[in-house]
């Protein structure tokens, strides 16, 4: 399987003290490259053939998998907790960290030092809901490898030697063999309802473009792969192209306010995908009026940052 890349979640111009590079160069580079090891780590692994390969190169793939995975999930997590606001909890959430923490203050207290015992090194603090326990921890997440970020596990097979060496020494093989004998399938089965019942994290919607088509980065690349017939269109605002130094390579940027003046310079034949800088209103917009014009136009998910975020070729804009 490949993973997807998911869009930015946040306006980054729009947060506060916090840089419009240092927010993309991280999404880019940080979240994007996690990403791209991620699918490389897939690769190799749906490559292997298991009975044949030494144990310690499927560990290592294992965990590098685990590492690139977490990195991604808990990236996704980090860009969709920001925005511009006021900094205040909503009502409910008061109420929830009251009743977990004693107060919002010593959540925060809490929080913060936490983040501070990371100054540094290396890893996350996270605000976390345990389903199981109906309420809120503060935890670390080490080099992203401690867990997989939102997992719900419904088996686990102790493979700490306490679990077996009284009765197989160290033959670990016939104890896993037993294990796999021994698993209650039923119960497996229900924990696996029970999960599936936990909703994944809400994608960020623009109900004010609800029913606009759309297309996927990966989808775009995959069709300029193919050399299938495409007309890509840039539409990042004017003010901010103007400050940049790359683009897509095999699209051409138009200017999005001043559409009237290159509409007629598209083919009505062929598709287009339009995209602005994060996939926000102004790709959607540019998309709206190029189809009621009659063309084929779909916007492109997550923009340019998201181009740039998966490895897609660029060019240099002159």
């Amino acid at each position: 399987m490949r993973y997807q890349l998911t869009p930015i979640s946040t306006r980054p111009w729009l947060l506060n003290g916090l840089s419009l590079r240092l927010i993309e160069s991280h999404y880019e580079n940080h979240y994007g490259g996690a990403l791209r090891r991620l699918n490389a780590i897939t690769e190799q692994l749906e490559s292997l053939d298991f009975d044949n390969t030494p144990g310690y190169v499927v560990n290592s793939l294992k965990r590098e998998e685990l590492i690139a995975l977490n990195s991604t999930l808990l990236h996704e997590l980090y860009f969709a907790s920001m925005a511009f606001g006021d900094g205040r909890p909503t009502d409910i959430l008061v109420q929830a960290l009251t009743r977990d923490f004693g107060s919002v203050d010593r959540w925060r207290s809490e929080f913060v030092a936490m983040a501070k015992g990371l100054a540094g090194g290396s890893g996350w603090v996270l605000l976390v809901y345990v389903p199981r326990d109906r309420r809120l921890i503060n935890q670390y997440a080490g080099d992203h490898g401690q867990t997989t970020a939102g997992g719900i596990p419904i088996l686990a097979l102790d493979m700490y030697e306490h679990a077996y060496h009284i009765d197989f020494g160290a033959n670990a093989q016939a104890y896993i063999d037993a294990f796999q004998r021994n698993i209650d399938w039923v119960s497996t089965q229900a924990r696996y309802e029970d999960a599936s019942q936990v909703e994944a994290p809400r994608p960020l919607v623009q109900k004010e473009f609800g029913d606009l088509p759309s297309v996927w980065v990966e989808e775009v690349k995959a069709m300029l792969d193919s050399g299938e017939a495409v007309q890509i269109i840039d539409a990042r605002p004017r003010s901010y192209i103007s400050r940049q130094q790359d683009i897509m390579d095999g699209a051409v940027w138009r200017d999005p306010e001043r559409i009237h003046d290159w509409i007629g310079k598209l083919s009505k034949s062929d598709p287009v995908v339009v995209f602005c800088a994060y996939g926000f209103h102004v790709g959607c917009k540019t998309a709206i009026a190029l189809r009621e014009a009659g063309f084929d136009a779909k916007y492109m998910k997550g923009g340019h940052s998201a181009w740039k975020a998966i490895g897609g070729p660029i060019k240099l804009y002159t």
